[in-house]
C-alpha cells in the first residue's frame, strides 16, 4: 500500500490477486468475495489504473464477470458505494402512502432496465414501459446515457420538448420530495453512484463491455425497497446467471427476459426467453431466521401470448437520435399512435410483462379510473400469468392519459426541485 501525497488516497495493490485470477483461475484459488472488494477499491479511487484495467480485462477474458456469485457481490459493493439517502425514513414513509396495493402488488417500488448491448438500435423500450408503468405502480427507473447506442434512457429524457424534466434534480437529498409528487422517478446513474467516475476513463480505453454493463441493472441505488423488477439481457446464456445472482442478493420477485435474436426486451418479432424469480408460499414457522424459498422458472413468451400481432425488428429499430426519439415518446403518451403501431405494442408488451411481474394483475376486479371498462382478463399464458390483463392495463395508461399525467409531475417536480420555471 502506498500514498499518493497528503490529501490523496492510499492506494491498494491487488497483484496477488491478478496472478491467481490470470491466466486460468479456480474456486480454490480465487473467491467470488476478494473480487468483489477488489471492485469495491475502485469506486474509492484506491486502484490504480493499470491495475484496474487488469482487473477488468482478466474477469472478462476469463468469463468470470458473467458468473452469478461474482455478479451479486460485485453489485452489492457498488450499491454501497452510493451516496446515502439523506432522509430514507422519510422515504419510505412515502412510498407507503403513495403505492396503491393491487392484487399481489404491494405498493413497492419497481424497475424495468436493460443490461444494452444488444446491438439492435431499438426504440427506448424499458425507458418508455417505466413511465406508463407508472400509471399504477410506484417506479424508480434506473439508467444512464447511451453506451452502446445513439439514445440512452438519460438522452432520451434529457431531450423531451418543450420543457425536459432535470433528471440530476431527483437525486439522494430530494427523492423523498420527487415521490410525494409523482409515482415516477429517473435514478440517473451518475448522481446515485458518484464512485464510477474513477473508471471511466478506463473503460472507454478497454474498448470492450466490462463487468460494470452488467452491473448497472443489478444496483439500482433504491434497491432494499424494489419489490418487483424486469431485468432484460442481450444473450441468452445471460439469462439464469441474472436470475441466480438476484436470488442469491435476496430478490424474491424479477423476471430476466432475453428476446430470440439476443434482444433484451421482450420481443415484438418472435419468441422470448423469460426465467421467473418467485418467492414461495411463507414458511408456517414461528422461527425469525426461517427462510422464504424462492425458486427461477423458465418459459418463453410470443407476442401472441400478450393477445397482439408481430411485428419485424425493423419496424421498431429507427436507430435514431434522442431527440427523434423524444419526439415518439411524446406522441405515444399523448395517445397520438395508431392503436396497431409497431412501437406502441411493443412498449405495451414489455409494460405489460412488469404490470405481471409485480402482481397487479392477479386483482379480480379492475377500477383503475376513467377510461376503465372494469373486465378483468382472466386467461393465463405462460408461467401461469396474465400477460393479456397486463396490455389491457398498459393500452388504459396510455388511453385514459394517466401515464401521462405522472410523466408531467416528474417533469413539474425536478424542475422546481433544480429552480427551473415549471
Amino acid at each position: 500500500m502506498a500514498s499518493g501525497g497528503e490529501d490523496s488516497v492510499m492506494t491498494v495493490s491487488i497483484t496477488p490477486l491478478l496472478k491467481r485470477l490470470w491466466p486460468s483461475p479456480s474456486e480454490a484459488n480465487v473467491s467470488a468475495e476478494e473480487i468483489a472488494l477488489a471492485i469495491s477499491h475502485i469506486f474509492t479511487n484506491q486502484l490504480s489504473s493499470i491495475q484496474t484495467g487488469a482487473l477488468l480485462t482478466a474477469l472478462h477474458f476469463t468469463g468470470w464477470d458473467r458468473r452469478a456469485d461474482i455478479l451479486a457481490q460485485c453489485a452489492q459493493e457498488m450499491r454501497n458505494a452510493c451516496v446515502p439517502l439523506r432522509h430514507k425514513n422519510e422515504l419510505i414513509q412515502v412510498i407507503a402512502k403513495s403505492g396503491r396495493k393491487e392484487g399481489h402488488y404491494q405498493g413497492g417500488l419497481c424497475d424495468i432496465v436493460g443490461t444494452g448491448g444488444d446491438s439492435h438500435a431499438t426504440f427506448n423500450i424499458s425507458t418508455t414501459s417505466s413511465i406508463l408503468a407508472s400509471s399504477l405502480l410506484m417506479v424508480a427507473k434506473h439508467g444512464n446515457r447511451a453506451a452502446t447506442s445513439k439514445s440512452g434512457s438519460a438522452d432520451l429524457l434529457k431531450s423531451v420538448m418543450p420543457l425536459p424534466p432535470v433528471i440530476e434534480a431527483a437525486n439522494p437529498e430530494t427523492i423523498a420530495a420527487v415521490y410525494e409528487k409523482t409515482n415516477y422517478s429517473f435514478l440517473y446513474a451518475p448522481i446515485f453512484h458518484t464512485g464510477m467516475k474513477h473508471v471511466a476513463q478506463v473503460r472507454r480505453e478497454l474498448g470492450w463491455r466490462t463487468i460494470f454493463n452488467l452491473l448497472g441493472p443489478l444496483a439500482n441505488p433504491l434497491d432494499e425497497l424494489i419489490e418487483a423488477r424486469v431485468i432484460g439481457v442481450a444473450r441468452k446464456d445471460l439469462g439464469p446467471v441474472f436470475a441466480e445472482a438476484l436470488r442469491m442478493d435476496g430478490a424474491r420477485n424479477a423476471l430476466i427476459i432475453c428476446g430470440e435474436e439476443d434482444l433484451d426486451e421482450i420481443s415484438c418479432a418472435g419468441s422470448t426467453l423469460c426465467w421467473r424469480l418467485k418467492a414461495g408460499d411463507t414458511p408456517q414457522t414461528d422461527c425469525p431466521a426461517a427462510q422464504i424459498s424462492v425458486g427461477v422458472e423458465f418459459f418463453r413468451l410470443t407476442p401472441e401470448d400478450f393477445g397482439l400481432s408481430r411485428h419485424e425488428l425493423s419496424t421498431v429499430s429507427p436507430g435514431r437520435e434522442p431527440v427523434e426519439n423524444a419526439v415518439i415518446l411524446t406522441k405515444l403518451l399523448a395517445n397520438q399512435m395508431p392503436r396497431d403501431d409497431p412501437i406502441l405494442e411493443f412498449v405495451l408488451i414489455n409494460t405489460a410483462a412488469l404490470f405481471v411481474t409485480a402482481g397487479i394483475c392477479e386483482a379480480n376486479e379492475s377500477n383503475m379510473g376513467f377510461g376503465d371498462d372494469g373486465i378483468v382478463i382472466k386467461e393465463r399464458g405462460p408461467g401461469g400469468e396474465r400477460w393479456k390483463e397486463g396490455v389491457r392495463r398498459a393500452r388504459w395508461a396510455v388511453e385514459s392519459g394517466k401515464a401521462k399525467e405522472m410523466w408531467q409531475y416528474y417533469i413539474d417536480v425536478t424542475r422546481h426541485l433544480s429552480g427551473e420555471n415549471p
